[in-house]
């Protein structure tokens, strides 16, 4: 059974990055020696990898990785701090009254 990884990396510049791969030994590498010079992870290095999880359906992992993609840098972190139970209520807009 192949396993599928969603991950984080806080990017040097405090950034962060999602991806996903089935061999994050390997992509962690190809990130911080800079094989792809065009990825947005290439100038801001060093990365750590702040979060991530396994899957064992591609399907499901990439479409994990799409939505984290579109979350807020407080959702996010939340994510990686294990605070579960504050992402319901970071996935709300704040809507201003006018």
């Amino acid at each position: 059974m192949r396993i599928y990884y969603v991950y984080i990396l806080k990017c040097a510049d405090n950034s962060y990055y999602s991806g996903i791969t089935s061999n994050i030994s390997k992509r962690l590498e190809e990130h911080q020696t800079g094989r792809y010079p065009d990825s947005y992870t290439f100038y801001r290095k060093p990365l750590q990898l702040a979060f991530y999880a396994e899957f064992t359906h591609p399907e499901i992992a990439i479409e994990t990785e799409k939505k984290i993609k579109k979350w807020s840098r407080a959702k996010k972190e939340a994510l990686i701090e294990g605070r579960y139970n504050d992402l319901p209520n970071l996935a709300k807009k704040k809507f201003k009254n006018k």
